[in-house]
């Protein structure tokens, strides 16, 4: 597993990452959510030996990353895809990292496969796309088959079938007992794929622990409701003194109240009922919540003046909007073959 004690790390006056703590469990998922800027990827890069603390310290399986005798065979990582030799083909790349570790070749050949990369394996990787690359570098992290997965934003353009796989693959590593431990901007994916999370803001911890406990304390979204008299109906329930609010598709959402309460309400009074529904927060919803006072990088709201000098998509200080920049991918950078 993976130990992280009152980690500090400062990079001049600038503090990345202050005095954080948590752990990383085998057999689950664990997500590390947080804004740009929040700590995430420097944290990453103490756990792996790319940088040393300031103070504190981040252990693998109880000892330093430096420490470990086989350390592919350990953890397997993914921190920057393009920190490949651009002249090297996917195929010869595998191999030289393999021998390090005397790696049989039949591994490597195996981990091509798992990734999809025989049609450019014999391809300098400096032509690959975005997606291409991620693959590689997710099959680098795979080759010593390790007890341990370290991925920072694998998803990052690949195509949707890659996403899936890269979701599969996490989960499938969990179920045999072994350690993964995520990053991502995308919520709805963490969603489906995590177990646990944790968030930082600023630098610090703000949120450590399950999935479903992060979800059932953000603020509940109220009850979905639709019925072939929605007007008499909304009329009725917001005579109960609950908030009713009209939806694009001619339901009503109903906030203050439980499934339970709208629908003794609507059976009381003779309505039929097409749907009735109970709406819990999302991920998304839940994140913005816990990082609302930790984004240190805004976008203004639409219509919002922007500070003069500033174009539409310039950023703001913290108190100027309300609003988070959600991750986005490099226009083009979509997954395909090496160009």
């Amino acid at each position: 597993m993976i130990e992280v004690t009152a980690m500090t790390k400062r990079y001049g006056a600038k503090t990345a990452v202050d005095d954080v703590s948590f752990t990383v469990q085998p057999g689950k998922v664990t997500g590390f959510l947080g804004p740009n800027g929040a700590g995430k990827s420097t944290t990453m890069r103490v756990i792996m030996g790319l940088d040393a603390p300031t103070s504190g310290r981040a252990l693998i399986h109880g000892r330093p990353y430096a420490d470990l005798p086989a350390p592919l065979t350990t953890v397997g990582a993914l921190l920057d895809a393009k920190g490949v030799h651009k002249g090297r083909t996917a195929l010869n790349h595998l191999r030289a990292l393999a021998a390090t570790h005397g790696i049989p070749r039949s591994r490597v050949d195996e981990v091509i496969g798992l990734t999809g990369l025989e049609p450019v394996a014999d391809k300098r990787v400096g032509g690959f796309s975005l997606g291409m690359g991620q693959r590689l570098g997710i099959a680098a992290a795979l080759l010593g088959d390790p007890e341990i997965l370290i991925l920072d934003e694998p998803v990052n353009g690949l195509d949707p079938e890659g996403v899936v796989w890269v979701r599969n693959l996490a989960r499938s590593f969990a179920r045999e007992g072994r350690t993964v431990f995520l990053s991502s901007h995308l919520m709805s994916e963490v969603a489906q794929t995590a177990d646990h999370v944790v968030v930082i803001g600023r630098g610090r911890i703000i949120a450590d622990a399950p999935l479903d406990d992060i979800l059932s304390g953000a603020t509940r979204r109220g009850v979905r409701v639709r019925s072939p008299r929605m007007g008499e109906l909304a009329d009725v329930l917001a005579h109960r003194g609950w908030e009713v609010a009209p939806l694009p598709d001619g339901a009503a959402q109903v906030m203050g109240a439980t499934s339970e309460e709208v629908g003794e309400a609507a059976a009381r009074d003779g309505f039929v009922l097409y749907e009735l529904t109970p709406q819990g927060s999302t991920l998304e919803e839940a994140y913005m919540e816990l990082t609302h006072e930790a984004t240190e990088y805004r976008t203004a709201l639409q219509g919002e003046r922007l500070p003069a000098g500033q174009g539409e998509a310039g950023a703001l200080p913290s108190h100027a909007a309300d609003h988070r920049r959600p991750g986005s991918q490099p226009a083009g950078a979509q997954e395909g073959d090496a160009r």
